[in-house]
């Protein structure tokens, strides 16, 4: 979801959640939408008027089929796309505001989304994280988790 705004940049807000288990390995969707693909954090875009918090959640289930209960704020991200390196084409600039959270799974299965944005979802552990194709949201959240230095 983009807003647009007088400044002629639009905002995307969305919403992640950094998910390990018991085991050290991280919960991990893979993004397929363009050519830009990778390996990503589970989470995604705010709908209008959902809270940040509710949004991960809500993400989180879409794209790995896990109920997941978060453990508070790891930070937050903000950066600008030239409109001619965003991934859809566009006239103007976004501007990405990215909300952080540690989860942890309460129930569900693990399982593939249907018709979205990732088309693969897996547990890795920190030496195959570091092996993947991911998008740099990655580093940063595994960096605010603790998870590396």
């Amino acid at each position: 979801m983009f807003t647009s705004t007088a400044a002629g940049i639009d905002l995307r807000v969305a919403a992640y959640a950094v998910i390990t288990d018991n085991l050290g390995r991280m919960l991990l969707p893979h993004w397929s939408e363009y050519e830009h693909s990778g390996w990503t954090m589970p989470g995604g875009g705010l709908d209008p008027g959902e809270d940040p918090a509710d949004a991960a959640v809500r993400e989180v289930l879409e794209e790995t089929g896990y109920h997941v209960e978060l453990d508070g704020l790891l930070g937050v991200d903000s950066f600008v796309i030239p409109a001619a390196e965003r991934v859809r084409p566009a006239e103007r600039p976004v501007q990405a505001l990215r909300i952080v959270y540690r989860a942890h799974v309460i129930g569900g299965e693990l399982r593939v989304e249907v018709d979205g944005s990732t088309d693969d979802v897996a547990w890795h552990t920190p030496q195959e994280v570091d092996a993947l194709n991911r998008v740099p949201l990655v580093d940063l959240s595994r960096r605010w988790a603790g998870l590396i230095s």
